[in-house]
């Protein structure tokens, strides 16, 4: 698998962590407990949600295949493709039903503008 494909890999799996970590802390159960003086048993609730865990185990494995991309990349021409995040989380959004406003596409536009420049670099 070439390079790009495996950053590409990286960043999709971030994103997914989002969106798993998002699902998570809109539950009801966290929320009732976030409703609640701060106490150990916060914290624990949080972490033990199955959606705030799975986020965090795509978290950690986006950073092991991360680091696929920095054993054969410049840091200063990989990193930046970490901006297509963005681009992949509206998309993702729209889909969810998330309002996006043309501000938003706007400035993801920008930021996919200069990924593409890195990239040709």
């Amino acid at each position: 698998m070439n390079t790009f494909a495996i950053a590409i890999f990286s960043i999709v799996l971030s994103v997914m962590a989002q969106f798993a970590l998002k699902a998570g802390m809109s539950s009801w159960e966290v929320k009732a407990v976030m409703a609640q003086p701060l106490t150990w048993s916060v914290p624990l609730a949080v972490l033990s949600n199955v959606y705030v865990l799975g986020g965090f185990l795509l978290y950690g494995l986006g950073a092991v295949v991360w680091l696929g991309v920095l054993s054969k990349w410049d840091v200063s021409k990989a990193y930046p493709l970490v901006g297509l995040g963005f681009a992949f989380t509206v998309v993702v959004g729209l889909l969810a039903g998330e309002h996006v406003s043309l501000l938003r596409v706007t400035g993801v536009a920008l930021i996919c503008a200069g990924v593409l420049l890195v990239a040709r670099s």
